[in-house]
């Protein structure tokens, strides 16, 4: 079974569906928590309070590096022998193929996309918050130099995207991950045998679906915060909000 999953594309593509649904319900609550902060910074305090440094949440930060190490490994192996195996075909095909749209055929950009913007979001909050506790720190500096706990997660969510390019690059970044997830969901599913001539379309439609509220979960959470910083710290722009409402 081991060999199986490790040595034929079929069982790279398997694990690559079961990591990659991992990756999905986590992304789904991460950003239900996000959304927590615009109705309640308590309630959002309270969430990265109860996670923070404790085991569970250490120990599902692990499995989650793991599950992300393991899904984009298999994605790199099975691109590189895609194109092994087309060899020079590939550079002369000047016809689009049928059926075959640009997400699907560029899946390995988005997700290098999406791994730079992990990259990004780990510096901005992971290591302002969670590697903080496990070194036993009890304040972090921002770069503004203000101090705060490192569980004060919506006063770091707040600095981080009241700077309009941290704004840009994670909408970029969302909207990467949207489009990696318009296929990813479905193409996991197809993997998995679950997709036949009736489902399969339903299915598109579900990841659609499924991409597109956690696109607009992520986002709303960044441009909210941007705009709250925008009317506490621009007048002109305080006043435009007043006399549009």
């Amino acid at each position: 079974m081991g060999c199986f999953l490790t040595n034929s594309s079929l069982g790279r593509k398997l694990v690559m569906s079961i990591s990659g649904c991992f990756l999905v319900l986590f992304i789904t609550f991460h950003m239900s928590m996000n959304v927590a902060a615009i109705f309640s910074v308590d309630a959002y305090n309270w969430i990265c309070a109860m996670l923070g440094a404790n085991w569970y949440a250490v120990a599902a930060t692990g499995v989650l590096a793991a599950g992300v190490v393991v899904h984009f490994v298999c994605a790199f192996i099975l691109t590189w022998q895609n194109r092994k195996a087309r060899g020079k075909v590939r550079y002369a095909v000047t016809v689009k193929e049928k059926g075959v749209d640009w997400t699907s055929k560029n899946m390995l950009l988005l997700g290098v996309i999406v791994i730079l913007g992990l990259a990004l979001h780990l510096s901005h909050f992971w290591a302002k918050m969670m590697l903080q506790e496990l070194m036993g720190n009890h304040f972090v500096t921002l770069a503004d130099g203000s101090v705060v706990s490192p569980t004060n997660g919506a006063a770091i969510i707040q600095y981080t995207f009241s700077q309009w390019y941290n704004v840009v690059l994670y909408l970029i970044w969302f909207a990467a991950l949207w489009l990696h997830l318009n296929h990813g969901v479905w193409s996991m599913f197809q993997t998995a045998g679950m997709a036949n001539d009736t489902w399969l379309p339903r299915l598109k439609c579900i990841s659609k679906l499924v991409s597109t509220v956690i696109f607009l979960g992520f986002s709303v959470v960044v441009v909210w915060f941007y705009v709250e910083h925008l009317l506490a710290t621009c007048p002109c722009f305080a006043q435009l909000f007043d006399f549009c409402k």
